[in-house]
């Protein structure tokens, strides 16, 4: 099959090239210079058609396709990658052009290239979202040339696909690999120096090198006639609540996604870690009123649901109650729990109307506030001033940051334990305060 159409285009080839010729001798040879003009429009229809024949004479000249996840993962760069098989027998010029969803704005993703006869070729790049919800991706748009390039057909394909954009399910997967392989350290996530010895039993093993002497079993020892020792593991079955403010201060924008979503993003990946670490793991959200409140528990499913119960928050982004916030952990969770508590607080004045209820939690659970230090300020205020506006600016951004700090004094004052975090560092540092408080025995 592949000669005859070898030996197809190369007639179509040679004709042209007959053609051409024939009329240059007519014209020139023989005189004719009458026959300049029309002989010219007939070398050019006739090149004209020659290029037509090349590029409809296939019927299936190009193959495509999209390849992407089946949900996307929010805040991440997420792989896309378009599939071009090239069926004819020439090498044919490509301009591809992918639709996009119109949440990334962006119409200048065109990529050009050359692909031989019979080749296939993969395309790939990053797509990043910064909100959840539906994206509705177009088609794959292909213009593709002959060598003789007078026209383009064009091909479709994967045309209008709806892709769901969830908490960042990347992050999750990333920090499950390293809980599971003990390598959580490698991220910088930091090592913490192991306070006193839980007293939940799970063993007697043989003494190896490097063991505890204090915590050899005598009575095994004597009866197997060799060192033995009682191994201990952590405690388990602990309650960690995720609190979610989705309240005005949550709206804030940084590096496109806002904290409310950066707060997400990191519920889905401490509550995955709570879970590996034989713990339960429970989401609650709130704003003027409760949103979703899902108790916490070690199911075989409690992952797939609290990836739906973050999916499907929306929020108007009002003022926050923390009464409400109060009340209902009052009613609904009786056993002593660890609340990370997601929020942010830009002022002392603030943080006084809502510690009281602040204060009340901590007394019957281990409470861990944990809002977010503005890096915009940060850099401002690292930057030299070069006027007096400057000045100004810079000692306005000071007391800001002063405050910010002043806040976690005041939290630590009352016994909250607190994290001020930039929004990108938010999932180490929670995961550090939680690895923290596990080996503090707090919980």
């Amino acid at each position: 099959m592949k000669i005859v159409r070898d030996l197809f285009l190369n007639n179509c080839l040679f004709a042209l090239a007959g053609v051409i010729v024939a009329t240059f001798i007519i014209t020139f040879v023989l005189g004719g210079g009458y026959f300049i003009p029309k002989t010219l429009f007939f070398i050019f229809l006739s090149t004209q058609v020659t290029d037509l024949i090349l590029l409809f004479r296939v019927k299936r000249g190009l193959s495509g396709k999209r390849i992407l996840a089946d949900k996307l993962s929010n805040g991440d760069n997420n792989e896309i990658s378009i599939y071009l098989e090239n069926f004819y027998i020439f090498e044919t010029e490509l301009r591809v052009f992918d639709e996009i969803p119109h949440q990334f704005q962006r119409r200048d993703l065109e990529f050009k290239f050359e692909l031989k006869g019979g080749e296939s070729k993969v395309i790939k790049y990053h797509l990043r979202p910064v909100k959840r919800g539906e994206y509705s991706f177009g088609a794959v748009n292909v213009l593709l040339s002959s060598p003789l390039k007078l026209f383009s057909r064009r091909f479709r394909f994967s045309a209008d696909k709806l892709v769901p954009v969830y908490p960042s399910y990347i992050q999750m997967r990333k920090y499950e690999l390293m809980a599971i392989s003990h390598r959580l350290t490698d991220t910088g996530i930091k090592k913490i120096r192991r306070i006193g010895q839980n007293q939940e039993f799970e063993l007697i093993k043989e003494y190896v090198a490097g063991d505890d002497f204090r915590t050899v079993n005598w009575k095994a020892t004597a009866r197997k006639s060799r060192l033995m020792i009682n191994q201990f593991q952590d405690e388990r079955s602990q309650q960690v609540y995720s609190l979610i403010d989705k309240g005005r201060v949550m709206q804030l924008p940084f590096n496109g996604m806002s904290l409310l979503d950066y707060a997400i993003n990191a519920t889905l990946v401490i509550s995955n870690i709570a879970i590996k670490k034989s713990d339960k793991a429970g989401v609650i959200t709130f704003q003027d009123r409760i949103g979703s409140m899902l108790p916490a528990a070690r199911l075989n499913n409690q992952m797939a649901t609290i990836q739906e119960v973050l999916y499907n928050q929306k929020t108007a982004f009002l003022e926050t109650d923390f009464s409400v916030l109060y009340s209902r952990i009052r009613r609904s969770i009786s056993q002593r729990s660890l609340l990370l508590l997601f929020t942010n607080f830009e002022s002392i004045h603030g943080l006084h109307r809502q510690l009281p209820y602040l204060i009340n939690l901590a007394r019957t659970h281990l409470l861990v506030v944990i809002f977010f230090e503005n890096t915009e300020l940060t850099e401002m205020i690292d930057q030299p001033a070069e006027n007096l506006k400057g000045i100004y600016y810079k000692a306005i951004a000071e007391r800001f940051s002063y405050e910010k700090k002043l806040i976690a004094k005041e939290l630590q004052k009352h016994g909250i334990q607190s994290i001020l975090t930039p929004p990108d560092k938010l999932t180490i540092n929670t995961i550090n305060k939680y690895l923290e408080l596990k080996a503090r025995n707090l919980i």
